[in-house]
C-alpha cells in the first residue's frame, strides 16, 4: 500500500467518502471544502498517504447493533455506494484501509508507520473518527499531528471542541495547518 517508511511521516486521510458528503444521512458540513486541502496534503505525502474508509459490518455486534438501528437508511441496498471514496479519489482506484469502527488505528495502520512513528491525520469527522483515531494512535506511542484546516466536524463548534481536546494531549498530539505541514515536509527532503 505504501513505500518503505524510514522516518518519513505517514498521512492518514480519514473517511473522505460519500457517507459524509452533502446529501448523505451522515453529511458533514464543510466536507466539500476539504477536497482541495486534503488533495494538497495527499500530493505532498505521495506514496506515504493512506485513505481510510468507515465500512458497515455484515452483522453489527454489541453497541453497533443499536447504532445501526438508529441509522437504517445507511443499511439500505441502495446506500452501498456511500462507502466509496469521494471524488476525485474514487476515480483513482486507490487502496484503502477499511475499518468497521470509528477509530482507524490498529495493527494495519501501525505497521505503515516509519521508525519515527509519526502520523499526520486529516479528514472527517474531527469530533468522531478523527478524534478516535488520534487518541488511539497517541496512546499506542505514535507522534500525531492533526491538520486542523483539513478536517471538519459535524458543526464548527464540535470541530473546535475536538481540536481543543486533542491539543490537551500535547506533546504526543500537535495541531497544525496544511501550509505549515507542507513546509515541514519540504524541510525534511
Amino acid at each position: 500500500m505504501n513505500s518503505p517508511a524510514g522516518d518519513t511521516p505517514l498521512l492518514a486521510v480519514i473517511d473522505m467518502q460519500e457517507f459524509f458528503a452533502a446529501g448523505s444521512p451522515w453529511a458533514v458540513p464543510g466536507f466539500e471544502d476539504l477536497i482541495e486541502p486534503v488533495g494538497r496534503l495527499a500530493r505532498g505525502y505521495g506514496p506515504r498517504t493512506v485513505f481510510t474508509r468507515f465500512v458497515i459490518p455484515q452483522v453489527p455486534q454489541g453497541s453497533w447493533a443499536g447504532y445501526y438501528r438508529a441509522w437504517p437508511q445507511v443499511l439500505a441496498p441502495g446506500a452501498a455506494h456511500l462507502a466509496n471514496l469521494a471524488q476525485p479519489w474514487a476515480s483513482q482506484g486507490l487502496d484503502t484501509l477499511d475499518k468497521t469502527t470509528f477509530s482507524k488505528w490498529g495493527p494495519e495502520l501501525e505497521s505503515m508507520l516509519g521508525s519515527g512513528r509519526e502520523l499526520t491525520v486529516c479528514g472527517v469527522s474531527t469530533d468522531c473518527c478523527v478524534l478516535a483515531t488520534v487518541l488511539a494512535a497517541a496512546d499506542a506511542g505514535a507522534q500525531v499531528r492533526v491538520i486542523a484546516d483539513a478536517c471538519a466536524g459535524i458543526t464548527a463548534e464540535a470541530h473546535q471542541a475536538a481540536l481543543s481536546l486533542m491539543a490537551g494531549f500535547a506533546p504526543q498530539v500537535t495541531i497544525g495547518s496544511v501550509a505549515d505541514d507542507l513546509g515541514r515536509l519540504a524541510g525534511r527532503v
